[in-house]
C-alpha cells in the first residue's frame, strides 16, 4: 500500500472578531491521502469548505487563525508541517510547489490586461530558487513546454488575453498555471462552477489527464455538487457546520449515505437516476447553527428528523460504521 502524501490531523480554525469573539469555522478535521487519490469535499454554502482550503494550504491570514491540529505534506522522505510557518515562508516554499490551488472563478483569477503566457511566467519568476538565474527565453520555453504537455492549443492560448478565450479555455489555463511547478497536492475550489455541462466534462477530463501524467500526485476537489463528485472522486467527505460528518468511498456516500445530514442532502437534490424517477426533492428544514457560540451535542440535531434527547446533549465523534467514518452515534 502506498504511503500518505498528505495528512490532516484534528485541524481547527477560527476567525477572530473585532471584540475578541471567535467564530470556530473548522473543527476537528482529520484525513489522509495516498498518491493518485482524489478526495471530494462537499457541503452546503457556509459549512466551512473555503476556510478549510486556507488551512490546508497553511495560509491562515488574520483574522483567520489555527486553533488545533496539523497539516503535513510529503517532502522527499519525510512529512513536512505547513502550520506555524510565516506567510512569507508559505508563499515562497509551499504554494504552487508543494500545495497548489485552482481558484473558483477563472475570469477573476486571471489578470485581464496580461497575456496568458505572461501570467504563467510570473509564477515561475516568483518561485525561482535562491541563486537561480533564468533569462526570459528560458522561462517562456518552460511555459510553452508545460502547455504543450497538457495538450492545449499552446501558441494561440498563450498569446491571448483572458477575454479572448472561452470560459472553458480560461478554466483550463488556470489549471495549467496552477500546476506549472508540478505540485504534490492540488486543491480545486469549485473548479467547474458557472460552466456548462459539456465544458465541465472537458475540465474533468483534463484533471484526470494531468493526474495520469504525474503532473500532480493527489487532489482535493471541493464542490457542493455531490452527483459531480460521484464521477470525479475516489472518496468523499461531507462537511456540516465546520465538521466532517461522513467520509467513505464515492459509491458509499452517494448511493448509501449513513449520516442523517448526508441522507437529507441527497434527498434535497434532483437526480436523473432511473431509480429516483418520481421522487421529489425535499428541502432541509431549519438553518445551520451559529459557530460563534459553544455548541453542545450534535450540530445537526435541531434539523434532524431522527434526533433524540441524547443527540442534543452528547458530543458526536467520528466513528467507524461498517466501512466508513460517520459522526453519529445512531448511524447503522
Amino acid at each position: 500500500m502506498s504511503e500518505n502524501v498528505f495528512e490532516v490531523d484534528h485541524l481547527g480554525l477560527y476567525y477572530l472578531g473585532r471584540f475578541g469573539d471567535k467564530t470556530h469555522a473548522v473543527t476537528d478535521v482529520s484525513f489522509s491521502m495516498k498518491q493518485g487519490e482524489i478526495l471530494g469535499i462537499a457541503g452546503e454554502s457556509g459549512c466551512g469548505k473555503s476556510t478549510l482550503v486556507s488551512g490546508l494550504m497553511g495560509m491562515c491570514i488574520p483574522p483567520l487563525y489555527p486553533e488545533t491540529g496539523d497539516v503535513r505534506v510529503k517532502n522527499g522522505d519525510k512529512m513536512e508541517s505547513l502550520m506555524n510557518r510565516s506567510i512569507e515562508d508559505v508563499r515562497a516554499n509551499v504554494l504552487a510547489q508543494q500545495v497548489s490551488m485552482i481558484p473558483q472563478g477563472a475570469f477573476n483569477a486571471l489578470n485581464p490586461v496580461r497575456k496568458i503566457k505572461d501570467i504563467a511566467a510570473d509564477v515561475l519568476k516568483a518561485h525561482a530558487r535562491p541563486g537561480e538565474k533564468q533569462d526570459a527565453k528560458q522561462i517562456y520555453d518552460r511555459v510553452y513546454a508545460h502547455f504543450d504537455r497538457i495538450g492545449m492549443d499552446t501558441k494561440r492560448v498563450l498569446n491571448s488575453f483572458p477575454i479572448n478565450l472561452t470560459a472553458g479555455e480560461r478554466q483550463r489555463c488556470v489549471i495549467a498555471i496552477s500546476t506549472i511547478l508540478l505540485p504534490k497536492m492540488v486543491i480545486a475550489d469549485e473548479p467547474t462552477s458557472a460552466l456548462d455541462v459539456s465544458t465541465q466534462k472537458e475540465v474533468i477530463k483534463m484533471i484526470f489527464d494531468l493526474l495520469d501524467k504525474g503532473i500532480f500526485q493527489s487532489m482535493i476537489f471541493i464542490t457542493h455538487e455531490l452527483p459531480l463528485l460521484y464521477h470525479v472522486a475516489d472518496n468523499i467527505a461531507i462537511m456540516y457546520a465546520g465538521e466532517i460528518v461522513e467520509k467513505g468511498t464515492a459509491e458509499q456516500v452517494v448511493k448509501d449515505p449513513r449520516h442523517p445530514y448526508t441522507q437529507a442532502l441527497m434527498g434535497a437534490m434532483l437526480s436523473t437516476e432511473a431509480s429516483q424517477r418520481g421522487r421529489h426533492p425535499v428541502a432541509i428544514e431549519g438553518a445551520p447553527p451559529s459557530l460563534k457560540n459553544k455548541i453542545v451535542g450534535c450540530r445537526f440535531a435541531p434539523r434532524c428528523s431522527k434526533a433524540c434527547p441524547d443527540c442534543k446533549k452528547n458530543t458526536q465523534n467520528l466513528r467507524i460504521v461498517g466501512d466508513r467514518d460517520v459522526r453519529c452515534d445512531y448511524a447503522k
